[in-house]
């Protein structure tokens, strides 16, 4: 199994640690975090497996963290490439490592970036191991990690101004059924 060539991202041919059949995705995302692996697993999901596709979803990693992900058969990448994995697996998974240097090209793609502990959560559905790898992502990964709705809460002045109209329909719906005398305007 390789990394397609027409992926967005090029991702140098690399040394093969392992190649096998595993049940459950975490057991792989763990490994690669707790030897601080660079590289790259290739998993092909169960599906492929039996219809002998070759169907593969491509996770790079820099030092144990999940930077990367594409999914071949759905051309997506970033975190919809995760889609194509569910967490029921079985999955055949080669993982291979690199040197820093010949990753690093690829990482400064940003279409296809993952948050460090989406494969984890999404993938191995395993939050301890998503708890450690976001634990273990550099402070720059960690801004990855900040979801839509802590963007959003994050957005004092987006707030503010969703109260307002909010407290001004209030009022307009209160004039409009005549119940002006029951708002609380303290």
């Amino acid at each position: 199994m390789t990394v397609r060539s027409d992926a967005p991202f090029r991702i140098p041919a690399g040394d093969l640690l392992r190649s096998r059949v595993v049940s459950d995705a975490s057991e792989t995302l763990a490994a690669v975090l707790d030897r601080e692996l660079t590289g790259y697993a290739v998993f092909e999901p169960q599906g492929s497996l039996l219809g002998g596709g070759d169907d593969a979803t491509v996770l790079t990693f820099e030092e144990g963290i999940p930077v990367l992900a594409y999914d071949a058969a759905t051309d997506r990448g970033g975190p919809d490439a995760l889609d194509a994995l569910d967490a029921a697996g079985p999955y055949r998974v080669e993982l291979y490592e690199l040197a820093a240097g010949d990753v690093a090209a690829a990482h400064r793609d940003e279409t296809c970036r993952v948050p460090p502990a989406r494969p984890a959560d999404r993938v191995a559905a395993d939050a301890e191991l998503a708890d450690r790898t976001r634990a273990a992502a550099p402070d720059h990964r960690r801004a990855d990690e900040r979801s839509s709705v802590e963007e959003f809460l994050a957005d004092a002045d987006r707030i503010d101004a969703i109260r307002e109209e909010a407290r001004r329909e209030a009022q307009s719906r209160a004039a409009e059924w005549g119940l002006t005398d029951q708002l609380d305007d303290g």
